[in-house]
């Protein structure tokens, strides 16, 4: 049985306008830029502020005008200003030497592998032997490892090159790789790498000591379990500390030694700049999150040649349709991008006066707590829209260049009942690890003693949850003799 009826319901649904420029505030300088880019290439009535020709209104009003393929007829007047001389034409395109650079230079020059084929040559090798040198040569990654097994190797060269050998041709041929410089690279495992190195480095005292220990007692070294690399070895105290200092010279990825390493890493580009200026803090928005667009000149007079024409054909009203959702586009974007350097601005700017002692000293004991929920109140915008601004974008501070989230944290009460940041646990718990006696490292208990002390009572579980976050060993791995 069918039946009609009527249900009012509130609901609250984001506009397509909204919902771009919640897309345009998450993301960090570079990004944005792509998304200008393509913006004003999808877009023909969308230019930069290069031009030199008419703009329309600047001053956009916020109508929402709906409209179907049928509509023919809307205000021209509204698209075109001819009162007001647009901002761009103002501006002068002179800078000097201490502006921004906008361009990221590449450095060319010969890549690891490539360097250590170069070495190959030197060597004389039979067809063969050639041909599986250079498949391990391909096989090291970027720490200088080769982590397949030797009998894997073997078969893909059956494989893929036709080369029919076996693993124990394979480590014949890999002992000549682990000659190729720097010392260490075709290790197979950290401990061989080591080794490699040492075989290199001469014959000292100090030196046969350290190679003994690596290429016999590995395992204890590694635990750090000195009394017993003492009587394993017969030797003194002093003479286990310097062969210790011998093996910490070691590069345990020598690969990333290698100066001509050309791998492409992504440049962080700050979104804001904070200075102290005569004791007081200066924000400023990136001038590359700050692009001048407007509107296509050439549209413009399109519209105008439109308005002057008295007999209007049908070919020419859907051309000046085609326009004006090109030139709604175009506003709505320029409007879009207005509201994200306004968001990033404000929203930094309550960032910056909430942790204002920290951006003073720089010390991060001074960051207070501070949650997402905390920005949101104070600049009465939603906690998505804050979280949008903090997760991806980066700050230059004169204590360098932060990511804005590290200075967001949760809040504990000290003995005071005080709430103090995790933040400045951490820090005051570093610093006692720091400090500590490197023969007798402290234990998760004894640091929470300490901290509880200094006036932070806090368990030793989360003394160790705390501990691990800072990437900070365990108190026997930071022993030292």
């Amino acid at each position: 049985m069918l039946k009609q009826q009527f249900n009012l319901k509130l609901s609250q649904k984001l506009s397509p306008q909204q919902i771009q420029l919640m897309k345009l505030i998450q993301l960090p300088t570079q990004a944005f830029e792509q998304r200008l880019k393509q913006e004003i290439e999808e877009n023909p009535a969308l230019d930069t502020g290069k031009e030199s020709t008419e703009n329309l209104d600047d001053e956009f009003n916020n109508q929402e005008e709906e409209y179907t393929g049928e509509e023919t007829d809307f205000n021209i007047d509204d698209y075109l200003s001819d009162d007001e001389i647009p901002n761009y034409r103002l501006q002068a395109n002179n800078y000097s030497a201490d502006d921004e650079e906008k361009s990221m230079p590449y450095a060319g020059g010969t890549t690891f592998n490539q360097h250590l084929k170069s070495q190959l040559n030197t060597y004389r090798l039979n067809e063969t032997d050639y041909q599986i040198a250079l498949f391990l040569i391909g096989s090291i990654d970027e720490s200088g490892y080769i982590r397949r097994p030797l009998e894997d190797i073997a078969d893909d060269l059956a494989f893929t090159q036709n080369v029919y050998t076996d693993a124990e041709n394979v480590e014949k041929v890999l002992k000549l790789v682990h000659q190729l410089d720097p010392a260490g690279v075709g290790a197979r495992n950290l401990q061989e790498c080591l080794s490699i190195q040492l075989h290199r480095r001469g014959d000292s005292p100090s030196m046969v000591r350290a190679t003994q220990i690596i290429d016999e007692a590995f395992e204890l070294f590694t635990k750090k379990h000195y009394k017993k690399l003492i009587a394993k070895f017969n030797i003194s105290e002093e003479q286990l500390r310097e062969a210790i200092e011998e093996i910490e010279h070691l590069n345990p990825k020598p690969g990333g030694s290698f100066a001509g390493n050309n791998r492409i890493v992504e440049h962080v580009v700050p979104d804001f700049s904070i200075r102290i200026v005569e004791g007081e803090l200066e924000l400023t928005l990136n001038g590359r999150n700050a692009p001048e667009l407007h509107v296509s000149g050439a549209y413009n007079e399109m519209l105008k040649g439109y308005k002057d024409t008295k007999k209007k054909t049908k070919s020419q009203k859907d051309a000046i349709l085609f326009i004006k959702q090109k030139l709604d586009a175009a506003k709505w974007f320029i409007d879009a991008v207005r509201q994200r350097q306004q968001t990033l601005l404000i929203t930094m700017s309550a960032i910056m006066n909430y942790q204002k002692e920290f951006f003073l000293t720089g010390d991060e004991r001074n960051l207070k707590p501070m949650i997402l929920k905390d920005i949101a109140d104070e600049i009465e915008m939603d906690v998505s829209t804050i979280s949008r601004v903090a997760n991806s974008k980066y700050v230059d501070t004169p204590y360098g260049t932060k990511l804005i989230k590290e200075f967001f944290s949760e809040s504990m009460k000290n003995d005071q009942g005080e709430d103090v940041s995790t933040r400045e646990i951490k820090k005051i718990l570093e610093i006692t690890i720091e400090e500590e006696n490197k023969r007798k490292p402290l234990t998760d208990e004894k640091l929470a003693q300490i901290l509880k002390e200094k006036g932070y009572p806090i368990a030793r579980r989360t003394v160790a949850k705390y501990r691990e976050q800072l990437d900070l060993p365990v108190a026997r791995l930071r022993k030292k003799i």
